[in-house]
């Protein structure tokens, strides 16, 4: 886990290395262990480094291969990296570390752009080829693990987030109104290659990116999960004990590959106890558990200890329980908020954020449950979609999903902004992709491939990394991911979702983790906007910086001030507290660049 950079110039010039600098400064606290820096005629590369796997300086980057003439910058972990290792080997590669890092030099030297075929886990790296100049981008199957990228003519950057980009001076920063669109439909989610911003671009996952010495680009697509049902149809005990299977060994690898202690987020939920369950079931022991609570805003709870108390009597886990009270949340929100890379309406962002400070201080690899929801049918809108007989496809999603409908949208924006409706032509072309069975398979993929990329896994990245802290999610195996999207949507939704998952749980969890009503992780203070919160909000959406940009309708804004409990979007989510977020980010992380 770590945080790149770099540039290259594609007009012959040598790009300065004080820029390098400058964006490692902004990725710093993604990697505090090692700083370094490379360049090489056109290209400069930059690497913050976390060390998790072979911690001696061998390991260090940039790291360079002489042999080849290859120089990489990585940040993640490669968890099948000792059986690659022996692989390259056989085939001749000499390894002078004992890192994950070195692997992916000798896997490009052996198969160039088809390497990201053997890499199994979380990455996004940059290669320079020095003999034939060329620039190779990748980024996993998941996308897990971010990389932002820019073009301004001869200039090309790229850096684990947005802020690292900025210091550059070179990015256009004018709002994208089609992210725009995104932005306010599909709470934060802005589906890659478009960001918020017109000058910032964001690889997409599973894809490659080769840069020419004439400046030609080449994408490239290597990894698309299909959605079918095998050719022979499999039984309820079959599919759960594939799933539990191939759950365990994604829970294993991401244990055994550190040489580091390794923790575990338990929110009480279902998700993250499993977790714990299948790692003392597989006989660790000696297990760290984090939750964390938030004080309750009327009958909104704003912890789940009663349910993470219970698994870690359960299974007599070193547990860590830590409890912030609201003025910390409020003191500490702009903090968070401009740590994250794009803007992040899920209340959940900032209790990641002050939770890995915590954790942080203990160990420096957690697992997390992120994932399972999505992959497994866990969240309330699933039935309402499968049960939905009127409209196309997209109609039936976006009924009971969308934050906004198109209509209101215009009454958000003033008209520079206005335009097509961009994200429901975006969702129907997504759900349009071959490989899938049913609506709901297709749904399904387009959660565990699109929509949860920008979601909870960025946000759990950018959050962790602000405190140097690594997040690993087995849920996001892509094994595991392409097991479990071949099962029936009908058996992930029996019984109110989660069907595996309970049935796996069951004997291993106490039974009342099992049956509780579904949870999510409670903020309480950032969905009932009063008090301070509320104060806080009018403050951001009445600044004359808010004003000067004249992005928001101000009869709108003043209509969801006036009654911010009253307005809540299909999911739940606060109407008042995504507009202010989104101006509160471009205050901090692009006014202020």
């Amino acid at each position: 886990m770590c945080g790149i950079c770099g540039t290259l110039h594609l007009n012959n010039s040598a790009p300065k290395l004080a820029t390098v600098d400058r964006m490692l400064d902004k990725l710093a606290q993604r990697g505090p262990d090692h700083s370094g820096s490379f360049s090489d005629g056109p290209v400069a590369l930059g690497h913050q480094r976390l060390a998790i796997i072979d911690l001696s300086k061998h390991a260090n980057q940039p790291m360079i291969d002489n042999g080849p003439g290859l120089v990489v910058v990585f940040n993640g972990t490669i968890y099948n990296y000792p059986a690659l290792r022996k692989q390259l080997q056989k085939m001749g590669h000499e390894f002078f570390s004992r890192s994950d890092t070195e692997t992916i030099l000798k896997a490009y030297a052996a198969w160039g752009e088809r390497c990201v075929e053997y890499l199994h886990g979380m990455f996004a790296f940059a290669v320079w080829d020095i003999h034939n100049q060329t620039l190779f981008l990748a980024r996993d199957r998941l996308g897990i693990k971010p990389l932002y990228f820019s073009r301004n003519g001869n200039r090309f950057y790229f850096a684990s987030n947005t802020q690292a980009l900025l210091t550059t001076g070179d990015i256009n920063t004018a709002i994208d109104p089609v992210g725009l669109h995104h932005q306010l439909a599909l709470h934060g989610v802005i589906p890659a290659p478009r960001t918020i911003l017109k000058g910032i671009s964001r690889l997409a996952p599973a894809t490659t990116l080769t840069i020419g010495p004439d400046g030609r680009e080449l994408k490239r697509t290597y990894w698309q999960p299909q959605a079918r049902r095998p050719a022979t149809p499999w039984t309820e005990k079959e599919w759960c004990d594939a799933i539990k299977q191939s759950l365990q060994q994604a829970v294993g690898k991401r244990l055994v590959v550190a040489d580091v202690p390794v923790g575990v987020l338990l929110s009480g939920g279902l998700d993250s106890s499993l977790l714990v369950a299948l790692l003392a079931d597989t006989g660790v022991n000696d297990i760290l558990t984090f939750s964390i609570g938030f004080e309750d805003i009327g009958s909104e709870r704003g912890s789940e200890f009663e349910y993470s108390d219970q698994v870690a009597k359960h299974f007599n886990t070193r547990h860590h329980k830590i409890h912030i009270p609201n003025d910390t949340v409020l003191d500490r929100l702009p903090e968070a908020v401009a740590n994250m890379a794009e803007p992040m309406v899920g209340q959940d962002a900032v209790a990641f954020y002050l939770l890995a400070e915590q954790v942080s201080r203990q160990v420096k690899v957690v697992q997390s449950g992120q994932g399972a929801d999505e992959l497994f049918g866990g969240y309330f809108w699933y039935p309402l979609m499968a049960a939905e007989q009127n409209g196309s496809e997209v109609e039936r999603f976006a009924k009971h999903y969308f934050d906004r409908d198109h209509k209101e949208y215009l009454q958000i924006v003033t008209a520079a902004y206005r335009g097509e409706d961009y994200t429901r032509n975006k969702i129907a072309e997504l759900l349009a992709v071959p490989g899938a069975d049913s609506l709901m398979d297709k749904v399904l993929r387009l959660d565990v491939t699109t929509l949860i990329v920008d979601d909870p896994v960025k946000r759990v990245d950018n959050m962790t990394m602000a405190w140097g802290l690594e997040a690993r999610v087995p849920f996001l195996d892509h094994e595991l991911v392409e097991l479990a999207l071949q099962m029936p949507p009908e058996l992930k939704l029996k019984d109110g979702g989660k069907y595996p998952l309970k049935t796996i749980a069951r004997g291993l969890l106490p039974d009342a983790v099992i049956d509780r009503p579904k949870g999510y992780f409670p903020m309480p203070a950032l969905k009932y906007l009063r008090g301070p919160f509320l104060e806080f909000m009018q403050e951001i959406l009445h600044s004359d910086a808010c004003r000067n940009r004249g992005l928001f309708e101000p009869a709108y804004v003043e209509k969801l001030l006036a009654s911010p409990e009253q307005h809540f979007t299909r999911i739940k989510g606060s109407k008042l507290w995504h507009l202010a977020l989104l101006e509160l980010w471009l205050q901090l992380n692009v006014d202020s660049a």
